[in-house]
C-alpha cells in the first residue's frame, strides 16, 4: 500500500512543489466549502501569492457538513495534489496553503473561534448557490431556507453560511475588533452585494445595532471565478499516484485555464493574489456577466444536450459536430447583451471557451453541471432573454437551451435540484399543446416578462418537442 502524501513525504522532481516555508505560515484567512473548485482556484492563488510575497494569509479551511474532506486534510498535513490536464500532458502540484481545517457541524465552536481571531482579517466563500437561502423572487432572505430558519432561531449556534457570517461579525463587534472582509466566490451575479444584503437582513432581525455596524465598517467586495474542476473520481486518484508515487485522498484534475477577477475593497489588506495572475478592478460586472452568460450559459445548454444524447461528459458533446455548433450559435447571439469588457476580445474569448470544452483530457460529467438548474437559470439565460427580448431580438437560443433542459429533466424523469418535487411534478403535467406550461407555473422560476413573451415561449414548445418527436423527451 502507497504512503499517504504528507510534509514528510518525498516527491518526483516533475512534481511543483509550495515555495516557501510552511512551518511560518500563520492563518489569516478563513475559507467556508472546501469542495474541489476551492482547492484548484483559490487556494492555488493564495500558493501564488505566499511564492511572490510571504505573509500571514494561510488558510482555516472550513466545511459546513460533510467532515470527509476535513479529515483527509488532518491526515495529510493540510497537502494535496493538483493535476493540471491538456493535450500537451499532465502537470502535479501540492498546494501548501492550508493551515487548519474545520467541520463546523461536528465542531462550531472552533470554526467560531476562528472567525473572532484578530488574526483572520478576511474570509472567503465557494458554497453553490443554493446554500445562501437567496429567495429568487425578492433578492432577500428566503424565510423557509432549512438554515435560515435554524439561523435565525438560535443564532449562537448556526448552521448555515450566513449564520456563521453574522455570528463571526457579532463576536468581533463584542470584542472591539473589526470586521474581516468577506469575499463570495459563487456563480451569484454581483455576489458581493447579494451577500451583503443577505447578511445585512439577518443580522437586522437578531440586532440592528449589529446591522449598523456591518454595513458602516463591513466590505463585501464582488468577484468572478473561472475554472473547470471535474468532480474527482478513483481515476483522478489513480493518476495522482502516478505522477506523485504516493496516495492522495484529495486529489483532483483541472484545466490549465485559470481566472479571478476581484472587486479592489478589502478591510485590513489581501495576499497578494495578482501575483498567479488575478485582475483587480474597481467594476467586475463586466467580468462577471461575460462569465455567467457564455461559459456557464452554455454549459447548462450542453450539459443538457449531453444527457438527451446519452453523453457522459461535456468533451463528448463537444465532439458532436451539431451540437457544438449550437455551443457556439448561442453565444453568438448572447454576446450581444455584453458591454465591452477591459482586456478582453470576446469573439476570441468565445474561441477560448469552445476550445476548453473541448479538452479531450478534462472528465466534466454533463450531470455535475446539470446540477440544480433552477438555480442557475435566472443568471445564466432568463436575464439575458429579457434584455434581448426589449431590443427586439428574438432570442431563440435561449428558448432553445431552456427547452433542452426541460425535456432532460422529461427524459431522466429525475434531477438533482432545490425545487426537484416542483419540477418533476411539472414534468408530469407535460403535453404535446403547450409542454413548457407547467415549467412556467413553477413560483418565481420565470420572470413575468418571459411568461407574458409569447414568441419565445413558443420557440421553447418548439425546442422541447423537436426532442418528443425524435423519441428523447415523450411521455413513457
Amino acid at each position: 500500500m502507497l504512503q499517504r502524501l504528507s510534509s514528510t513525504t518525498g516527491l518526483p522532481d516533475t512534481v511543483r512543489q509550495p515555495q516557501f516555508d510552511r512551518t511560518k505560515l500563520k492563518p489569516g484567512i478563513v475559507h467556508i466549502g472546501i469542495g474541489a473548485f476551492h482547492r484548484a482556484h483559490q487556494a492555488v492563488f493564495t500558493q501564488r501569492a505566499l511564492e511572490a510575497e510571504f505573509g500571514p494569509w494561510g488558510i482555516i479551511a472550513v466545511n459546513l457538513r460533510s467532515a470527509e474532506p476535513v479529515e483527509a486534510l488532518a491526515n495529510q498535513d493540510g497537502l494535496y495534489s493538483i493535476t493540471t490536464r491538456s493535450e500537451a500532458g499532465d502537470q502535479s502540484e501540492v498546494i501548501g496553503a492550508t493551515v487548519d481545517w474545520i467541520c463546523a457541524a461536528s465542531d462550531r465552536a472552533r470554526v467560531l473561534s476562528a472567525l473572532a481571531d484578530p488574526a483572520i482579517r478576511l474570509v472567503t466563500i465557494t458554497v453553490s448557490e443554493k446554500a445562501y437561502g437567496l429567495d429568487p423572487t425578492t433578492g432577500g432572505l428566503d424565510r423557509a431556507h432549512q438554515a435560515v430558519v435554524a439561523d435565525l432561531e438560535t443564532p449562537n449556534a448556526p448552521v448555515g453560511v450566513l449564520g456563521f457570517l453574522v455570528e463571526g461579525l457579532a463576536l468581533r463587534r463584542a470584542a472591539g475588533l473589526p470586521p474581516y472582509t468577506v469575499l463570495c466566490c459563487d456563480n451569484l451575479p454581483s455576489n458581493g452585494k447579494v451577500v451583503r444584503r443577505l447578511v445585512l437582513e439577518m443580522a437586522q432581525l437578531r440586532d440592528p445595532a449589529l446591522a449598523d455596524w456591518i454595513a458602516e465598517k463591513g466590505r463585501f467586495p464582488c468577484s468572478m471565478v473561472d475554472r473547470i474542476v471535474p468532480a474527482a473520481t478513483d481515476t483522478t486518484r489513480l493518476r495522482a499516484e502516478r505522477l506523485l508515487g504516493t496516495h492522495d485522498a484529495l486529489a483532483i484534475d483541472t484545466e490549465p485555464f485559470m481566472q479571478w477577477v476581484i472587486e479592489d475593497d478589502f478591510i485590513s489588506g489581501r495576499p497578494s493574489w495578482e501575483a498567479g495572475g488575478a485582475i483587480f478592478t474597481d467594476e467586475v460586472e463586466p467580468y462577471e456577466k461575460m462569465k455567467l452568460r457564455l461559459l456557464n450559459g452554455t454549459h447548462t445548454l450542453l450539459a443538457h444536450l449531453g444527457i438527451l444524447a446519452n453523453l457522459d461528459y461535456i468533451r463528448d458533446v463537444m465532439a458532436v459536430p451539431d451540437l457544438a455548433a449550437k455551443a457556439r450559435l448561442h453565444m453568438e447571439e448572447v454576446v450581444s447583451t455584453l458591454d465591452p469588457v477591459p482586456g478582453i476580445d470576446l469573439p476570441a474569448y468565445i474561441d477560448e471557451l469552445l476550445a476548453r470544452f473541448s479538452n479531450p483530457t478534462i472528465d466534466h460529467r454533463n450531470l455535475q453541471i446539470a446540477l440544480d438548474t433552477t438555480q442557475k437559470l435566472p443568471q445564466r439565460l432568463l436575464a439575458p432573454t429579457v434584455e434581448m427580448l426589449a431590443k427586439g431580438q428574438t432570442a431563440v437560443t435561449t428558448a432553445y437551451a431552456v427547452g433542452v433542459w426541460i425535456a432532460s429533466v422529461k427524459k431522466r424523469a429525475d434531477c438533482d435540484d432545490p425545487r426537484r418535487s416542483e419540477v418533476l411534478e411539472a414534468a408530469a403535467r407535460i403535453d404535446a399543446i403547450d409542454p413548457a406550461g407547467p415549467f412556467f407555473s413553477i413560483p418565481g422560476l420565470f420572470p413575468p416578462e418571459l411568461s407574458a413573451a409569447s414568441d419565445w415561449r413558443d420557440n421553447v414548445n418548439a425546442a422541447i418537442l423537436s426532442f418528443w418527436h425524435s423519441g428523447a423527451a415523450g411521455p413513457r
